[in-house]
């Protein structure tokens, strides 16, 4: 059985611990025929429109699916629990203020974040000071 996630947020802020991952990333609509062919998503959302996806980049240019916004990968190594309140919400906010979008994928232990691959150090940057504003 997996431990507990944690749920005080001055804790999870303090222990956020955020990582990038290797590649860039881009969200593709995909229809279910796609899954059982070439794609290998990296997350999925199913909405009205289709089957939301976020693939990495290299796979998208090479089965020529459309994008419009390229990404980089941020989980936050902290262990939260899915009931926590205001983690996403704090590195959200934090990632505004530097007038940076922020992409939340919420996965059973973990956050993670996709912010413009540009300014993906400057993302770790600013989630690295907010964790170290509550410590």
């Amino acid at each position: 059985m997996t431990a507990p996630g944690a749920r005080d947020l001055p804790t999870l802020l303090a222990t956020l611990a955020p990582v990038l991952r290797s590649g860039t990333f881009v969200f593709v609509v995909l229809g279910d025929e796609a899954l059982a062919g070439d794609v290998v998503p990296e997350a999925t959302v199913r909405e009205d429109e289709g089957l939301s996806a976020v693939v990495r980049r290299e796979q998208a240019d090479a089965l020529g699916l459309a994008y419009d916004h390229v990404a980089a990968w941020i989980t936050l190594r902290v262990h939260s629990a899915l009931d926590a309140v205001g983690l996403t919400a704090a590195a959200a906010g934090a990632l505004a203020q530097a007038d940076m979008s922020a992409n939340v994928i919420a996965g059973y232990h973990h956050d993670h974040v996709l912010v413009p691959a540009p300014r993906a150090t400057e993302a770790l940057a600013v989630l690295d000071c907010l964790s170290a504003g509550a410590r």
